[in-house]
């Protein structure tokens, strides 16, 4: 009765269009209504959730990605990757997914990474001829590098939740997304020369080249600081992050010169909207788990699982699928937070690798992000392209595949997740 009623709530504030985080607090009282339990434990649970000191790299990182944005940094790794590509057919296409990883190493967010890369590429492959459909498909599935390239928002949450290494979890990362990126370029490729995509009109140099690697290596010194800094053991995340920031705003203002003082007030709130609004997610997404364990029905959850006597691949398969649907009509780091202190215990018992697991955890929820009805990265490149949702999702679908099969390699092979820790 008491999940039925928990649930129950949740999936009908969810259907009239509450927002996620409303609805899982709301979901939260109306059954400790139900319960012998004071509604005060909600507000610690909150409190709790977000007294961490990994918690903070989240607002840092999304600061960063605005200083990032506006500073002009994202700007130069977008013609940087557009000069490496040269004048092949189908080269800016290429280039997108090269600055998508670019831009990734350095927000930790999909919807940011759609939005700053495709409100520069995007108009300009529609002007020289690109489909609109498959452009703006490849952006959504791209920027989905984002949370899968350190710095990643999703794998600090996991980290926290977990008691995992954050480090360790970034360098697994690494070996995703670079899997990813690489299956995104040939499908290009592939895709470039059947629908008989443009070229870039202007001829590849070594003079244009060096050009713009040399503007651009202020911005690609920051990866290397944050995760040198990281791995070298000279700074926390958090503080990897909160270096970010400085050095991020350093660069816009004083090297390129583009953050003036006018704009700081707009992109200091921005940055404090964005991170307030996944910060409440994970506080009452807290609240939620609590009641979840609290209740009983994951003791319950978990003996009946247990019970099955699943192998370890077997139990990764069913939760991959368990996360990629509740991916469709979650957010993300609420999936992270709602889910992870329930199926983390089983994979515990099980002898999954943290990290492992956390890939299987960070990837499927970036899968999330690009298919309805909860598909940020879907709405990010709609309001690039100004294209329907439909229109978009149908050009994602070679993308998606492609990115659907690295992930289930790497659910099916361990190995791929651990081999540089």
């Amino acid at each position: 009765m008491t999940a039925l009623i928990l649930f129950g709530t949740l999936a009908l504030l969810l259907v009239i269009g509450v927002p996620i985080s409303v609805s899982l607090g709301a979901a939260t009282i109306a059954t400790l209504v139900t319960l012998d339990a004071p509604f005060s434990v909600v507000a610690q649970r909150m409190f709790t959730s977000l007294d961490s000191v990994s918690i903070m790299a989240i607002p840092f990182f999304v600061l960063a990605g605005n200083f990032m944005t506006k500073g002009g940094i994202s700007r130069r790794l977008v013609v940087f990757s557009n000069k490496i590509i040269g004048n092949v057919r189908g080269g800016m296409a290429l280039a997108m997914v090269l600055a998508c990883a670019f831009f990734a190493a350095l927000s930790g967010s999909a919807p940011a990474t759609v939005l700053a890369i495709g409100s520069m590429l995007y108009p300009e492959m529609i002007e020289i001829g690109y489909p609109k459909e498959r452009s703006a498909g490849l952006l959504a599935v791209a920027g989905g590098l984002g949370p899968i390239i350190p710095p990643s928002i999703i794998m600090v949450v996991y980290a926290t939740i977990t008691n995992s290494s954050v480090g360790d979890l970034f360098k697994s990362g690494l070996i995703a997304g670079f899997m990813i990126a690489v299956v995104l370029i040939v499908l290009c490729v592939y895709l470039a020369h059947k629908e008989n995509w443009p070229k870039n009109s202007e001829k590849f140099t070594w003079s244009s080249l060096m050009d713009s690697f040399i503007k651009a290596i202020p911005a690609i010194l920051l990866p290397v600081i944050i995760l040198g800094g990281i791995y070298s053991g000279y700074l926390t995340p958090t503080e990897s992050a909160a270096v970010a920031v400085i050095y991020s705003f350093v660069v816009g203002a004083f090297i390129y010169k583009e953050i003036k003082f006018s704009d700081m007030v707009p992109i200091l709130l921005d940055s404090a909207k964005s991170s307030s609004m996944i910060l409440f997610i994970i506080a009452t997404s807290t609240a939620f788990s609590w009641l979840f364990t609290f209740s009983g029905i994951s003791k319950l959850l978990i003996g009946s699982i247990l019970n099955m006597n699943l192998s370890a691949t077997m139990f990764n398969i069913i939760v991959a699928i368990v996360l990629l649907i509740f991916g469709t009509f979650l957010e993300g780091i609420a999936t992270c937070v709602l889910l992870v202190p329930v199926l983390w215990p089983i994979a515990a018992g099980l002898g999954i690798n943290p990290v492992h697991f956390g890939m299987i955890v960070a990837i499927s929820n970036v899968i999330g992000t690009m298919t309805p009805p909860v598909a940020v990265n879907l709405f990010s490149a709609a309001s690039v392209s100004k294209l329907k949702m439909g229109e978009i999702a149908r050009g994602e679908v070679p993308f998606f595949i492609g990115f659907l099969a690295v992930f289930l390699l790497i659910v099916f092979v361990p190995a791929i997740s651990t081999m540089l820790l």
